[in-house]
């Protein structure tokens, strides 16, 4: 009977040096690393980015992981609250999630009047004002050169938030418009009018019909104009 409680004794030591000896996980490793993966993922938007991310709890034990992998969950929006996974695979699988708040500061364009479908919109239309994106809807214009040139879809009143959904592209030449050609070389200039024979957009080659009736054949550089180089 001894013997048989000093075995017991010796295989239950065993087993707590066993557990007590296994590596666990750093926790502030993988917040680190939980904030660089979000450092990575909003390094191309636009004005500042802040993050700040929530403590893992002190009590929870991992077991050490020799690749531990960030990750988000399929349509996750990276701004504003946001959850990211963190996954083992080897040498034990786990999966944990730490919340995180990412707050985005920069310019954004309002209108300056109201504007209606189907008017160009023109530098003086839209004014550049600062905040905090991350509280914007998504696709806030942050550019003038998504908007400039082009029309809205809808009406917009003063002083809106114009949103790149609420754009879409105008084709710097119609078929039909009366345009300006350019014909340009070494030391020669030369503007004649025309009508255009095709729609074009910003680069794209547009033909016209000149007063004698010939045809040229220029390259769309802004709204109306045709440019010919030689």
């Amino acid at each position: 009977m001894d013997r048989f409680i000093f075995c017991a004794v010796l295989c239950t030591c065993n087993l707590a040096m066993a557990q007590s000896s296994e590596a666990t996980q750093d926790l502030a490793q993988l917040k680190l690393l939980a904030e660089d993966f979000l450092k990575q993922q909003t390094s191309s938007y636009p004005g500042s980015v802040e993050i700040s991310s929530a403590q893992f709890d002190s009590r929870l034990k991992l077991p050490a992981c020799s690749n531990p992998r960030p990750f988000l969950t399929p349509g996750s929006r990276i701004v504003g609250k946001v959850t990211v996974g963190i996954r083992c695979t080897t040498p034990k699988p786990w999966n944990i999630f730490l919340a995180a708040q990412i707050k985005v500061s920069g310019d954004y364009y309002v209108t300056t009047k109201q504007i209606s479908p189907g008017q160009t919109i023109l530098p003086s239309d839209i004014l550049k004002v600062s905040g905090e994106l991350s509280s914007l809807p998504a696709g806030v214009i942050t550019n003038p050169e998504q908007i400039i040139g082009k029309t809205l879809s809808n009406s917009l009143a003063s002083g809106s938030i114009i949103k790149l959904d609420a754009v879409k592209a105008f084709p710097f030449i119609q078929q039909g418009q009366s345009v300006k050609i350019i014909s340009a070389g070494p030391g020669f200039q030369v503007t004649t009018d025309g009508i255009a024979l095709n729609s074009a957009n910003e680069g794209q080659v547009a033909r016209a019909k000149i007063l004698s009736g010939q045809v040229l054949s220029g390259v769309a550089k802004m709204a109306g104009v045709l440019e010919i180089n030689y």
